[in-house]
């Protein structure tokens, strides 16, 4: 999310000077509505009713934003998070004190992961009761609520008197900005966010100015880089969920020196699967291509982008990828402590950087030099496909671990059969949301989209269940665009519950389940990793009947029949969610060799 697109502005500061009588809660909102915020996700209690009160107030008015009541804390935090990728406008998520609080941490830390933008609201005892058990406390007395959220966020502060309220906000809000940007958490006691004070409207910050991002590149830097470029033999462009800010002149740049991409798992959103400089995903559940391209021996130069070289980016710390090869390029300082072994590290403006880099390499290609990009192209060799490989309108860049999946044997559901039709029969401007788990592995692998940014994952933290709330703060963000969550059992038995609210706002959320009766990804990671047989069974559960009862539109697919058979674009124009209850093989085993290796246990890398 960019800072610069933080929302639309609604105007409402006054440019007399004007006072009113404002509570700390109404101060609260006529900050976020100036930014746009249409959403506060949560779920109401005592100590934070004060917060709830403020919004009844805004909704009689007419105004943003208004009360989005999840089911469980965790869920709201997933749906601001999905909120905020979608919409480029602050997710917020709030909670009582006590449980309520600690009921968002993790999603709020899976937010901190993938550095996504979010203001966090809980309440707090009342000042007076600070350390005497109170109902629900969680002052530093009893159970310490701000030093739970102190590891998983940018800023983290108690409100204590009510003129401190707008300075901490306007911290907060430029925290959750600044890089790396991150989640902001803001702990106020129920006197204190219930307390009258009188507002100079006129002097009020202008948010939508302080929030602007810097516009900063390294000049030098650049003239450096693009000598590196002429001089490499040849160049790979390495894209994590980083570049996402400057992914169009990032592409401009690729295309105009024809310079391979491959991007990481989390990166996979941001590059149109079919585009001729594509060549797929490196790390967890990645492509042989994309391998094949990024480590090829005569690679001299690689730009990585946006990424920390994680576990799950780099495959497993691949000692081929991490090497004097790397130039780092990253608005986010934070990142480069991971590459030392970089030759360079560029910092700034990743859009004001990647233009400057476009001008420097008209310049030399106008000079009738040439990059070392052209020719670089490496297709799959057709003699690599299956004969009949052409009905699979699969990228041809891209090569898959199991190209003959397409050639069903029997009646079950081949999770792979699942993915590609999914890509193939949804509307290109579907959002596929991911959840943790085998989901990962077989979206990641199989999935072929042509719309850049309709793929969503949660892939820092690794939250099970992310994907449901996620899809959910997605559909809230844009009513217009159909919304997929592929999910496994395990997750929907942990936050099914959801679904109610997208039965409750009309949201055209599709829940595809992978019901394989088990935990699939430790199933088969403790058989590929030769671990005890342990802990991974899951009960025989009905998920259409399950979604019925809550109010969705379900149905039960036991084969490739039941799939095709389905009315895909009622589905998507449907005021209302579906449940997709998919009996898939439960003995295909996912592309997860490189998670094993990182683990250092056996298995064979994918």
């Amino acid at each position: 999310m960019n800072a610069a697109s933080v929302g639309t502005v609604i105007p409402f500061i006054e440019s007399e000077s004007r006072q009113i009588q404002l509570t700390c809660a109404d101060l609260i909102l006529y900050y976020l509505e100036q930014i746009g915020v249409e959403y506060i996700f949560g779920v109401p209690g005592g100590a934070i009713e004060p917060l709830f009160n403020a919004l009844a107030r805004f909704s009689r008015q007419g105004r943003m934003p208004r009360a989005l009541v999840a089911r469980h804390e965790s869920g709201a935090a997933f749906m601001a998070d999905g909120y905020t990728r979608e919409s480029s406008r602050l997710g917020v998520c709030c909670a009582t004190t006590g449980p309520g609080a600690t009921n968002l941490i993790t999603g709020v830390a899976s937010a901190y992961e993938d550095r996504i933008p979010m203001l966090v609201i809980t309440a707090q005892t009342a000042l007076p009761n600070f350390g005497r058990n109170a109902l629900q406390e969680s002052t530093q007395e009893s159970i310490h609520v701000l030093g739970m959220f102190d590891c998983c966020t940018r800023y983290n502060s108690m409100v204590s008197h009510p003129n401190q309220l707008e300075r901490k906000l306007i911290k907060a809000l430029t925290a959750a900005f600044s890089h790396p940007k991150g989640p902001v958490h803001l702990n106020i006691p129920y006197d204190i966010l219930g307390e009258e004070m009188n507002v100079q409207l006129g002097s009020m910050f202008n948010l939508q100015e302080i929030l602007q991002e810097p516009k900063t590149i390294d000049e030098k830097g650049i003239n450096k880089l693009c000598q590196r470029i002429r001089c490499s033999h040849k160049v790979v462009i390495f894209l994590d969920k980083g570049a996402y800010s400057a992914i169009d002149q990032i592409m401009e740049f690729a295309e105009l020196t024809q310079i391979p991409i491959v991007t990481t798992p989390a990166g996979k959103f941001l590059v149109n699967a079919y585009h001729s400089l594509y060549h797929g995903v490196f790390g967890f559940a990645g492509h042989a291509s994309a391998h094949k391209v990024l480590l090829d021996k005569d690679v001299d130069l690689i730009l990585a982008v946006g990424t920390n070289f994680s576990e799950i980016s780099s495959g497993g710390w691949d000692a081929q990828l991490l090497t004097d090869k790397l130039v780092h390029i990253d608005a986010n300082r934070d990142n480069f402590p991971y590459s030392p072994m970089a030759k360079q590290h560029l910092v700034g403006n990743l859009q004001l950087t990647f233009s400057a880099l476009i001008q420097q390499a008209n310049k030399i290609l106008d000079a009738g030099y040439p990059f070392p990009g052209k020719a670089f192209a490496m297709p799959i060799s057709d003699q690599d496909r299956p004969l009949n490989y052409v009905t699979l309108h699969h990228p041809t860049n891209i090569k898959l671990e199991d190209e003959h999946f397409h050639i069903a044997a029997g009646n079950k559901i081949k999770p792979q059969q699942l993915v590609y039709n999914l890509a193939r029969l949804f509307p290109d401007n579907t959002r596929f949301m991911v959840d943790a788990g085998n989901s990962w592995a077989w979206m990641t692998h199989y999935l072929s989209i042509r719309q850049s940014n309709n793929y969503r994952i949660g892939m820092g933290f690794g939250a099970m269940s992310w994907g449901i709330g996620a899809a959910v703060g997605t559909a809230l963000g844009n009513r217009f665009a159909p919304v997929v969550c592929v999910t496994g059992d395990g997750s929907f038995l942990m936050s099914g519950q959801e679904l109610t609210v997208a039965v409750a706002e009309r949201l055209a959320v599709i829940f595809v389940i992978l019901n394989d009766r088990a935990l699939g990804m430790v199933k088969h990671g403790q058989r590929l990793g030769g671990g005890e047989a342990i802990g991974f069974e899951l009960p025989k559960v009905d998920f259409a009947m399950m979604g019925k009862a809550m109010g969705a539109d379900s149905y039960v697919i036991k084969k490739s029949s039941d799939f095709m058979a389905l009315d895909i674009e009622k589905m998507c124009r449907r005021l209302g969610p579906t449940i997709l209850d998919v009996h898939i093989d439960p003995e295909e085993v996912p592309p997860i060799g490189n998670r094993l290796k990182a683990l250092g246990r056996p298995g064979q890398a994918s």
